[in-house]
């Protein structure tokens, strides 16, 4: 998600724990439709978390993707770009552009992104269907050669990544401040994000690595209650045992 603030609407955000971030961030917005434990009875009788709201993209990524434990290399690379490119923006912004990014960046394969050139870099600037930033482009371009690296050192980024993953219930190794008690970054993020930096990694700070990790299952921040909490919890204690006995 984004950071967590408080919004105008149930129905316009995404879903970090950062302010018109990512989902739970931004959807702090008035309690009349949200229970005191931050859920929502949506439209199909199910309690889930209050970010979504009633949009129905939202809700199905609310549902079906965020906090899914992913270990696949190409979807965990594609997440640290859009995380990057989600700065200063919403999360529900880049969510509706993902297909486009998706087309933009050769699937988010970072073999063919790695090689992109001035060229790629025109190419990607005139595309209206992303967001144009040379900065945010430039910095995906670098990071596929950084993901590289990883994947050389560790045998995928997946191995890598999810090593700093919490062993706390719920991986929630972080304080919150924020009333549904959701927190937007952790020590586990921080040095996960210290760990990217030091390899040259850009758009990687605590916060976008937190809800990188939020968003990817390697922290499940579902509310308890929430419909999918214990599915997705479940899901993630079977990955980390995997990771863990793997070595």
């Amino acid at each position: 998600m984004s950071r967590l603030t408080r919004g105008a609407t149930a129905t316009t955000t995404g879903c970090r724990a950062r302010p018109d971030r990512s989902p739970a961030d931004t959807r702090l917005a008035g309690r009349d439709a949200v229970t005191g434990d931050w859920l929502r009875i949506g439209g199909d009788g199910r309690p889930r978390c209050w970010w979504p709201g009633d949009d129905p993209l939202y809700v199905d990524y609310h549902d079906s993707e965020w906090a899914r434990p992913v270990t696949d290399d190409v979807r965990l690379f594609e997440k640290i770009c859009l995380e990057g490119f989600q700065a200063g923006l919403a999360w529900i912004t880049i969510l509706r552009k993902r297909e486009n990014f998706r087309v933009a960046f050769a699937g988010f394969d970072p073999r063919v992104v790695a090689r992109f050139g001035p060229g790629d870099v025109e190419r990607l600037l005139g595309d209206v269907g992303i967001v144009r930033h040379r900065g945010k482009i430039e910095a995906a371009i670098g990071n596929a050669a950084r993901v590289l690296e990883v994947i050389e050192e560790h045998g995928s980024l997946s191995r890598h990544v999810w090593s700093f993953a919490p062993d706390a219930a719920g991986g929630r190794d972080g304080e919150s401040s924020h009333p549904s008690g959701i927190a937007s970054v952790s020590p586990s993020a921080t040095a996960l994000s210290r760990d990217l930096k030091r390899r040259g990694f850009r758009f990687v700070g605590p916060t976008t690595v937190h809800a990188f990790m939020q968003s990817m299952g390697l922290v499940n921040e579902h509310l308890p209650g929430c419909h999918v909490h214990e599915e997705c919890e479940s899901e993630r204690a079977t990955v980390l045992a995997r990771v863990r006995s793997a070595g």
